[in-house]
């Protein structure tokens, strides 16, 4: 099973981290040890200082595919859900400056929390979706998938000239403006369509 995740897929995401804005999709991946499932608590690590929230669209792949047009793509997901893209923004940041990779910021134990998958057909039209993420009870990010630099269906297009998409694969679409960073006994509740799909605590 692989988390594949898209970087810089919201235009003012990209305007807040000072970043240009992306000519093709910006992909990275995270192991499958990364996946926080069932509400569980994300317990901090000793290894940062400053870990980020970043809530996310979540898809799930429903068949084997390859090379796949973006007309074809929808047949390729039919789940649909919310994550939080965690990530060690000061390992990043290290990494970054120093023009070396920096998967471990992303790609760390727990970093990839996803809600409940409900169907795709229960939301209407995929590129239209209302999601957002509270922080004890405030909002701190709010958007809509409308706001991607790239929807869906191209994110599958592209991301399946590279790699074979398999059955249970994920996809993280990227994160919109707001993200922050988390801190011991936060309580982070995911909303897509107005549904709370993931409730989990920072421990």
């Amino acid at each position: 099973m692989k988390i594949i995740c898209m970087g810089l897929n919201y235009r003012k995401h990209c305007v807040e981290m000072g970043w240009q804005f992306p000519t093709e999709p910006v992909v990275f991946l995270k192991p499958d040890s990364a996946l926080l499932k069932k509400n569980k608590p994300f317990f901090l690590p000793g290894f940062s200082d400053n870990i980020h929230y970043e809530v996310e669209v979540v898809i799930k792949i429903s068949k084997l595919g390859k090379g796949i047009a973006a007309k074809f793509a929808h047949r390729y997901y039919n789940e649909i859900t919310v994550g939080i893209d965690l990530t060690a923004r000061d390992i990043q940041g290290r990494h970054k400056k120093a023009g070396l990779p920096w998967e471990i910021s992303k790609g760390f134990d727990g970093a990839a929390p996803v809600g409940t998958f409900i169907p795709v057909s229960s939301i209407g039209n995929i590129n239209n979706v209302d999601f957002s993420l509270k922080i004890n009870d405030i909002e701190v990010q709010k958007s809509n998938t409308s706001d991607l630099i790239f929807g869906v269906d191209k994110i599958i297009e592209y991301v399946s000239k590279f790699f074979t998409l398999k059955t249970g694969d994920i996809v993280f679409t990227g994160t919109p403006s707001g993200v922050g960073q988390v801190k011991r006994n936060d309580n982070l509740v995911a909303y897509l369509d107005g549904k709370p799909l993931l409730d989990f605590m920072i421990r």
